[in-house]
């Protein structure tokens, strides 16, 4: 059995669909708040053992005394504009504590999601190295609450014999369709241009970058579940924290002119201020360091933003299906 949390959201949905594609199909538990039904398409048509909500998850998880091969904890809260540190810490932080624990105390192997936001404004770099992790200034409280599961993480000396926290940087492609402002870039872009024939993008509020070219790495779902199944079918990779990028940084000028290219729209760019809520706490600069992922000997190419933009939007978004 696969414990899989999470499972209604962008991430969680795809992986259950990944799974079911590579012969997990009735073995799967899956965990989300099952009250929201805006992201009932996600999971739709795809193969279940049984669903269960998060509420009721660790209570059962820690008393249950059926064989459970791994789990994969994808569940969060993920909104970087919400302050409510009370909120992440009860959501992120102290529930993935208790699935930590209960993972240790049964022997079962755990792959969690952990995020670039803990790498702040990146002046620290992005190299996944566990001795400086434990210096990383997060902007907000969604970056911070992951940042503080992860120096908990390599801080306990009682752990799951096969564990690995991934870093995830800048995600894109289906089943986002109901994160609303915390969607990808491209998923924006996508329906700005439908909408109106042009795409606004956030001007530069630093002079050491022009405007647009704010730089992240994206990567493309496709490519970040090839990483979390080579994770999970390969049982002698050594624990720890790793990036999961592409390892390139791309701007969000590249963005937009690689999807008015996917959509056949002349292009049509202009400039408006960042937001001031978000202002201050905004990343100019992503880009994984993939050394320690390849080291371990995952090789897989990545799409290029543009064939990433491309399928995404000629597979999904163009005729609204889900992955």
């Amino acid at each position: 059995m696969i414990i899989l949390t999470g499972v209604s959201g962008f991430i969680g949905s795809c992986f259950l669909r990944k799974l079911n594609q590579i012969g997990f199909n009735r073995e799967v538990v899956v965990v989300d708040d099952f009250y929201k039904i805006y992201k009932d398409q996600n999971t739709l048509n795809k193969a279940v053992r049984e669903w269960m909500h998060r509420d009721i998850f660790l209570d059962w998880f820690e008393k249950t005394s059926q064989k459970i091969d791994y789990v994969i904890h994808l569940g969060a809260r993920t909104d970087t504009t919400l302050m409510d540190k009370e909120v992440f810490d009860e959501l992120n932080f102290n529930y993935s504590k208790r699935i930590w624990n209960t993972c240790a105390e049964r022997q079962i192997p755990l792959i969690y999601a952990s995020s670039a936001a803990t790498y702040g404004d990146g002046s620290l770099g992005f190299k996944d190295d566990h001795d400086g992790i434990k210096n990383l200034n997060p902007l907000n409280p969604y970056g911070q609450s992951k940042h503080d599961f992860d120096v908990w993480a390599l801080s306990q000396k009682h752990a799951p014999p096969q564990w690995f926290g991934c870093k995830f940087f800048n995600v894109y492609g289906p089943n986002e369709y109901h994160k609303s402002r915390m969607a990808s870039v491209i998923f924006h872009t996508f329906h700005k241009i439908k909408s109106t024939g042009e795409m606004q993008l956030f001007k530069s509020h630093k002079p050491e970058y022009k405007d647009g070219e704010q730089s992240r790495d994206f990567i493309y779902i496709k490519d970040l579940m090839s990483i979390l199944t080579f994770l999970m079918q390969n049982s002698t990779l050594p624990n720890g924290i790793y990036n999961c990028g592409t390892g390139q940084a791309r701007t969000f000028l590249d963005l937009a002119l690689s999807t008015f290219a996917a959509m056949n729209v002349s292009e049509n760019i202009s400039f408006i201020d960042t937001p001031i809520d978000i202002r201050d706490t905004y990343q100019y600069y992503t880009e994984a360091d993939m050394t320690k992922m390849k080291s371990i000997g995952y090789n897989q190419p990545f799409h290029t933003l543009e064939e990433g933009i491309t399928d995404y939007v000629q597979s999904y978004l163009s005729p609204n299906i889900y992955y």
